[in-house]
């Protein structure tokens, strides 16, 4: 059973409502040109959904993802196996901050993807979708509720 939420997130005096439920929700990143860019993004906050992450999908909608939740803020590394979507990935520290933007090859096993510094959060995208949203290191992600960790 899951709970519905309904928010209200006001930024430059704009008001945004959303919903959202345990495992899905809507999270905002803050652009370049101080912009709130929205992300309807999948919680994968287990051990288990950790490992699976996105493998087996053959698409992934356009403002979407997958937020990866850790207990404690270290090194990450995320490889691609199984994974046929060409994805980018934003490290994130625990102040909500994106310290390091990777892009990843689908199917691949080798290379890993490791972060450059302790993350807390990692992002997976559409690969380029950081850069068509002018989101890059330093932007600020804003999670409205959505991480319980």
């Amino acid at each position: 059973m899951y709970f519905v939420i309904v928010q209200k997130y006001y930024y430059n005096g704009k008001l945004f409502v959303y919903a959202q439920n345990k495992k899905n929700c809507v999270i905002y990143i803050i652009n370049t040109i101080n912009r709130p860019i929205n992300c309807n993004v999948e919680i994968a906050d287990t051990g288990e959904e950790h490992a699976k992450g996105l493998m087996g999908r053959s698409e992934l909608c356009d403002n979407c993802g997958m937020l990866f939740v850790f207990d404690d803020e270290d090194y990450r590394t995320f490889w691609m196996k199984n994974t046929g979507i060409p994805l980018s990935i934003a490290f994130i520290d625990k102040n909500g901050i994106i310290n390091d933007i990777q892009d990843m090859k689908p199917y691949q096993t080798f290379p890993t993807y490791s972060s450059k510094y302790p993350a807390k959060f990692a992002l997976e995208v559409n690969q380029g979708w950081f850069k068509k949203n002018f989101i890059t290191t330093g932007s600020k992600v804003i999670s409205n509720g959505c991480i319980s960790k």
